[in-house]
């Protein structure tokens, strides 16, 4: 499954919708070419968050990006949230489903913190495993955010951006750029960002 229909939106500008914003969004319809929500701040059957979302989808493109999908975890993926996160992306039109590239929790306990990964061959094969399941459940190509960590793994044998273009060239996910997690990263690590830009698969971007 490849990320051509997504790579070919030139979406504009746009910002995440929060629930502050609800009155001035539908009160003042604001020049903006689209919404960013949380998925889990949706993820129900009714109530006013939903209404408000369905009214504004009707006016504007909408993405999602979430923080539970513990695509990085061993614990087997969580088929009840991903059926809720299908349920709401048919529900609002959304144009991409994202999440972070990162463990959330292990042995159904959950760390409610974005945990780092290990670059390895390993972990490369079982997080692409993961996102193609994903992927072939949604019908639709998922995209991941490169994370920011406080710290790295010592038997790492790939750095990141090597990690990043080899999933995306495996699986033909998207990549969701968050170029402050890049600086946080580099800033913790001693690393250099700007080297690290000039490497990721922007083609996946």
């Amino acid at each position: 499954m490849r990320l051509d229909t997504l790579t070919s939106q030139d979406l504009g500008i746009g910002i995440g919708l929060r629930s502050v914003h609800f009155g001035h969004v539908l009160t003042d319809w604001p020049e903006l070419d689209w919404f960013e929500i949380l998925s889990e701040n949706f993820m129900q059957t009714g109530g006013r968050p939903l209404h408000v979302l369905e009214r504004i989808a009707e006016r504007y493109p909408i993405v999602m990006h979430g923080v539970s999908m513990n695509i990085g975890s061993v614990d087997p993926l969580d088929f009840a949230y991903l059926t809720e996160l299908k349920a709401l992306r048919d529900r609002c039109g959304a144009r991409f489903v994202s999440d972070h590239l990162c463990w959330t929790g292990v042995d159904g306990v959950n760390l409610h913190d974005l945990m780092p990964m290990p670059y390895t061959e390993e972990a490369l094969r079982h997080v692409a495993a993961r996102v193609r399941e994903v992927q072939d459940f949604l019908e639709a190509p998922l995209v991941l955010e490169n994370p920011s960590t406080y710290l790295e793994f010592a038997h790492s044998t790939m750095t990141e951006p090597e990690f990043l273009r080899a999933l995306t060239n495996e699986t033909g996910c998207g990549l969701l750029m968050d170029v402050n997690n890049v600086f946080v990263c580099a800033s913790n690590h001693g690393t250099d960002a700007e080297a690290y830009l000039r490497e990721i698969p922007w083609e996946h971007v």
